[in-house]
């Protein structure tokens, strides 16, 4: 039975104005890779409405899980959780509980909860809060798209929250074997390898080190037994 597949929508200008490095992409695609979770797309979007709505339905017909990274803090720009709502065609509001957990927040820190920070308590009908034990503002799921925050350290606690509750499948394992040879002398006999063990993921990774050419052949599959196989197969071909 093939594992559940996923994509990714990163939304933010930031991201797309070389501002800001996504360190959330690479987390996110480790952790689905453990709990044997495909991940099968990313796609960034600008903090635009429209493309934030066609990205999200998109995506959500097309795998099992969407997880979403940025745009629900309390500026004027953190619009993620009404374009959710408005691709899932369910209002919007203030909801008791997302309210409840911000106020207990500010609180303790001895802050109001304004008007800017409360926007962070907007939740779509129907959905369910992610836990944020870093800052309190819940994420939320409605049907199969996980909305999180964008800042790192917020996004991988969100996560934590969600993959317990998700349905994985058989985790993808790798292995690897450098050759000393630049691509072109080994693209031949590695396209028949990758032929022979087609049921398998085959990927060559060059490099250059004190002027010397290699690759590093990566083989990813989750039958550990077919993985070995093909792994002496391949040291074979590259031995000499």
């Amino acid at each position: 039975m093939p594992n559940p597949t996923a994509a990714m929508l990163v939304i933010g200008d930031e991201i797309l104005s070389g501002r800001t490095r996504d360190a959330n992409m690479h987390y996110l695609a480790g952790q689905l890779t453990e709990a044997g979770i495909d991940l099968k797309e990313v796609r960034v979007v600008s903090d635009d409405a429209d493309a934030i709505i066609a990205a999200t339905k998109a995506l959500s017909a097309s795998y099992a899980h969407v997880f979403t990274s940025g745009g629900i803090g309390p500026t004027h720009d953190d619009i993620t959780a009404d374009c959710i709502a408005a691709a899932f065609e369910t209002p919007i509001d203030v909801r008791d509980d997302a309210r409840a957990i911000l106020q207990a927040h500010y609180d303790r820190s001895g802050q109001e909860l304004n008007a800017a920070r409360l926007r962070m308590a907007r939740i779509p009908d129907g959905a369910i809060l992610i836990d944020n034990p870093i800052s309190a503002a819940p994420g939320f799921t409605m049907g199969n798209v996980h909305v999180m925050a964008g800042v790192p350290s917020i996004f991988q606690a969100m996560v934590a929250s969600v993959l317990p509750t998700l349905t994985g499948g058989t985790p993808l394992v790798s292995r690897s074997l450098r050759v000393m040879r630049g691509e072109g002398d080994i693209a031949g006999p590695l396209g028949v390898f990758a032929s022979d063990y087609s049921d398998l993921s085959v990927g060559s990774y060059p490099f250059q080190k004190d002027g010397i050419y290699g690759a590093n052949v990566v083989v990813r599959g989750t039958n550990t037994a077919r993985l070995d196989a093909a792994m002496a197969k391949l040291s074979e071909i590259f031995a000499t």
